[in-house]
């Protein structure tokens, strides 16, 4: 290390910031990965590591104060990014957004009033209070989804068709959160998708949008994520609707460098309707705008922001969301059970546009649904030139790929590839 040499926190250590401590390395950084993992893969690559919970903010500001270092990054996840912000405000260093600005973007109640203010469309919701749950769901359309105030990812989160079903469930959502409400919202059946961008100097740069593909296959339980498809074959549909209310959700929260992120639903007789804004890149798909674009990194946007604007700003001058070619996502949930074996895994090299594959789960280990548990059981990356050789490729991993217990039942949720004629036409 030299006196002159860039200082870098990078918040986070699982496997999908191996990537970007290798290229902040390359770059002549010397990392420093903490969060409470004590193994987290990533931490094998740095240079230095800590291992303190991510919400203990005062902790690692400190830490960041003894290291001296000279920039902090994170992504991927909402509750990284909020202690990204809080970290940097207490250490001193650039962060893109304050904490109070944050709120905007992980309170779902707060959400939802910004909408209402900037006149931006999103599917009916209210609050629901335990103790008024028929009162406050007067007026709502059923099925809706509720879901919890301030949590993330899908915990909590349940599509249901009567007020009942909400007296018999709301239990479990209010215990994934702090707050004293549920967010109920009537579920929209639209095309969604998700959107990601990187605002340059006040200026939402749209990097992708991408085909949100789901699955029904559980009661009580919203549609599944199967597949995820870059670029979206309603791009041009819905692009430029979509950036603007990016733009105005910017502005309002006060981005002028950094990522927003949206995911949003959309059918010909409806228009757009957002689903929520978020401040940081979608984790479990950000390599699929490589494999699509022939090479921008989510890790370089990300790396540019923290030590060069000026880069950042080249890199993605001129960038054109429609992408050269096609990468999907196929994400694999399974029932609770034991693994038995596992067959018809796609892997690199083996005849389809595979370029990665990632299996959780081994023989012997038991797939569970519990807070902290496993996300997928597998999930695999395609590229190919065209989105013909991708739905082709998907159809047969789709059909042929199995995680068997013992007794040779597949654990698997069925995945389907979804139609688009409706919008088409």
């Amino acid at each position: 290390m030299t006196d002159d040499q860039h200082r870098l926190v990078i918040l986070g250590s699982m496997d999908e910031f191996v990537d970007l401590v290798k290229r902040a390395q390359s770059r002549g950084y010397y990392v420093i990965t903490c969060d409470g993992y004590k193994d987290g893969p990533a931490k094998t690559f740095s240079d230095k590591s800590y291992t303190i919970d991510v919400r203990d903010t005062d902790a690692i500001a400190m830490m960041c104060r003894d290291e001296k270092v000279d920039g902090i990054i994170s992504s991927f996840s909402d509750v990284l990014a909020e202690c990204l912000v809080a970290i940097a405000e207490k250490a001193g260093l650039p962060s893109y957004l304050t904490p109070d600005r944050l709120r905007l973007l992980r309170d779902k109640g707060l959400m939802k009033g910004m909408f209402d203010e900037l006149d931006i469309p999103y599917p009916h919701s209210v609050r629901v209070h335990q103790a008024t749950v028929e009162r406050d769901l007067s007026g709502m359309r059923f099925p809706c989804v509720i879901k919890p105030a301030n949590a993330y990812g899908s915990h909590g989160v349940f599509l249901l068709d009567s007020v009942d079903e909400v007296v018999d469930h709301i239990d479990r959502t209010m215990a994934c959160s702090d707050s004293d409400y549920i967010i109920a919202e009537e579920y929209d059946d639209g095309f969604e998708f998700n959107m990601m961008t990187w605002v340059v100097n006040g200026g939402p740069v749209v990097l992708d949008i991408a085909d949100r593909e789901k699955t029904a296959e559980v009661a009580h339980v919203t549609p599944h994520v199967s597949r995820i498809v870059y670029p979206s074959r309603l791009t041009d549909e819905v692009l430029a609707g979509a950036r603007d209310i990016v733009e105005r959700v910017a502005r309002y929260v006060g981005i002028t460098n950094g990522p927003l992120c949206m995911q949003f639903f959309w059918t010909p007789e409806r228009g757009i309707r957002v689903c929520e804004c978020a401040g940081r890149i979608f984790g479990y798909e950000h390599e699929l705008l490589e494999y699509a674009s022939d090479g921008l990194s989510i890790e370089d946007i990300l790396l540019d922001y923290v030590y060069d604007r000026d880069a950042l700003s080249a890199r993605l001058a001129g960038h054109d969301c429609h992408l050269k070619n096609c990468a999907a996502g196929l994400y694999f949930h399974g029932y609770e059970g034991e693994v038995a074996r596992i067959e018809g895994v796609p892997e690199p090299g083996d005849g389809s546009p595979t370029v990665e594959s990632h299996v959780y789960y081994e023989a012997g280990e038991t797939i569970s649904h519990g807070v902290g548990d496993k996300p997928y059981v597998i999930r695999t990356y395609l590229s190919a030139p065209t989105r013909e050789t991708i739905d082709e490729w998907t159809d047969r991993i789709f059909g042929g790929i199995a995680v068997l217990d013992g007794d040779g039942r597949n654990l698997l949720y069925r995945n389907a590839r979804m139609s688009y004629a409706r919008a088409l036409r």
